[in-house]
């Protein structure tokens, strides 16, 4: 190689090693940007995540210290309370966790019937329809008194329309609006109940049921159906049933609905035969009106034997005086 061939390679070797460096200028400089890039899309993953996990704790927090959803007025017992007439007896609304207040029992001889009622349930229905002309003529007179208390317990069957929920809570707003109108509307959706395993009665036949009962349906009604108001208070009342928490009964273990419980008594007969649910009413009748004769004579025979008794501490009875002295 002469110096001259020497002197041209030069510049040449310099040439490449200069675009050599420039490259990989490039590369580093590219590399930086999209290292950044990852940066940055890491701490917008880290932040999007704190957020997420922030605002499900903020949500759990707010979902256990927020105050209790509310309950209808005219339940304070979990259930409504229809005496003579068909006419309800009015109570304050309670919170839907506060212990439910018993109704008093009758000291007048009154039968007190209690009906424990899933709206989706075939046996609920199956009831109803065999006995309630005698139910409506015990309330017509006033033999007897009627308290029906509406459940939830079926709540999964209806294709996640959640039927049972949403009827006990139209139930809980026709109770809390139109308490008279309770009888008629509870009949009413046992007439149109639909099938377990369907997706049940939109809320707006529920309210057409509740018009032709003879609701006033109201903006009110309509937003309490619709809003479920009263969702809460009927999952609180229905799991206190579940966990026999019933009042004023003989009841240790919930095996299905209705329940149906007469003067505390639970009755197990069968539900389409009115016959026999007339006898388990007047037996039960019988034995309250029994136990309370026997009551009130015990009592005036108390007081007789104890007038007696002064009397003859009066009449016979010596007074005191000191003992003898015995003999020598």
């Amino acid at each position: 190689m002469t110096n001259g061939d020497s002197r041209e390679a030069q510049p040449a070797k310099n040439r490449r090693r200069q675009e050599a460096r420039e490259k990989a200028r490039v590369h580093r400089e590219r590399q930086a940007r999209r290292d950044r890039r990852g940066r940055v899309a890491l701490q917008g993953g880290l932040a999007l995540v704190l957020v997420a996990i922030v605002t499900t704790v903020g949500l759990i927090i707010w979902n256990g210290v927020q105050p209790p959803g509310p309950g209808p007025a005219n339940m304070a017992s979990d259930g409504i309370h229809i005496g003579e007439g068909f006419v309800a007896t009015p109570t304050a609304a309670l919170a839907s966790d506060a212990d439910p207040v018993p109704t008093q029992s009758d000291e007048n001889g009154t039968v007190d019937i209690r009906v424990y009622v899933d709206y989706l349930c075939p046996y609920c229905k199956l009831f109803e329809e065999t006995n309630a002309e005698q139910l409506e003529g015990y309330l017509e007179t006033g033999a007897a008194t009627v308290e029906i208390h509406p459940l939830a317990v079926l709540t999964s069957r209806s294709q996640g329309t959640q039927y049972s929920l949403r009827a006990a809570n139209a139930a809980a707003c026709v109770a809390n609006y139109a308490p008279d109108n309770f009888w008629s509307f509870n009949s009413l959706l046992f007439e149109n109940q639909p099938a377990e395993q369907t997706s049940g009665l939109p809320d707006t036949e529920l309210l057409d049921i509740a018009e032709e009962a003879g609701v006033p349906v109201t903006g009110d009604m309509t937003d309490c159906v619709t809003d479920q108001r009263y969702k809460g208070w009927v999952n609180a009342a229905t799991d206190r049933v579940l966990a026999a928490d019933i009042p004023n009964s003989n009841i240790d273990e919930v095996d299905g609905t209705p329940i149906v419980i007469v003067n505390g008594k639970q009755y197990r007969g069968a539900l389409d035969d009115a016959s026999e649910f007339a006898a388990f009413v007047l037996a039960q009748s019988a034995d309250g009106a029994t136990s309370a004769g026997t009551s009130a004579d015990a009592d005036q025979d108390a007081e007789g034997d104890a007038e007696s008794d002064e009397d003859d501490a009066d009449e016979s009875t010596p007074a005191p005086s000191e003992s003898p002295t015995p003999a020598p």
